[in-house]
């Protein structure tokens, strides 16, 4: 089993204090990245994985990292690709050029989410406050990632370590989320 996933992009946003610090979580936002969402036919996936710098997954639930991209597998033919912030002009003209003779849909959704990082040893204790999906790592192993709702909000949730997650929102959600979590936190505190 792999222990840790390359996670290089998700890193936290040094300009932020951590949501939650106590012994066994941490919640922390994460630095801005480009996020793309991608759509496109099978024909068009290694194209675009060759273009973006790391092949599109072709199979559910799964993530392709390298040390400055991630794509994730969101459904059969869509993907969310994520890269530093600096690279979005770059990558989206790169991606452009390369599927200009197939039908895709290529969208910017950088300011529409963000994440945070959720780590410890009761991270996904926490997560399963709201989540209502298996998050022991025999169920959803190092690397998975998938959508789902964290109580009523659409989150989509990857797992980069044992204890270690990456919970992407939309931003207009992220309060209620991270808020959620910080209170459902209180009953560790307590115990």
């Amino acid at each position: 089993m792999v222990d840790q996933v390359t996670a290089d992009l998700y890193v936290p946003d040094a300009g932020e204090e951590p949501l939650l610090a106590i012994s066994s979580v941490s919640i922390l936002r994460a630095a801005p990245v480009s996020r793309l969402s991608f759509r496109c036919r099978d024909d068009a996936r290694a194209a675009a994985g060759k273009a973006f710098g790391v092949a599109l997954p072709a199979k559910p639930l799964s993530a392709e990292t390298t040390s400055d991209r991630i794509a994730f597998w969101l459904g059969p033919d869509e993907w969310m690709l994520i890269a530093p912030e600096s690279d979005l002009e770059a990558v989206s003209a790169k991606l452009e050029a390369a599927l200009e003779s197939h039908p895709t849909s290529l969208v910017d959704v950088s300011h529409r989410q963000e994440a945070i990082l959720v780590s410890g040893d009761r991270a996904v204790w926490l997560l399963n406050t709201g989540i209502p999906i298996d998050l022991d790592v025999s169920a959803f192993p190092v690397g998975s990632v998938t959508r789902t709702v964290f109580h009523k909000a659409p989150v989509m949730v990857w797992r980069t370590g044992e204890d270690s997650f990456v919970v992407e929102a939309w931003v207009s959600f992220m309060d209620y989320v991270a808020g959620l979590l910080v209170q459902s936190a209180g009953e560790l505190s307590a115990a």
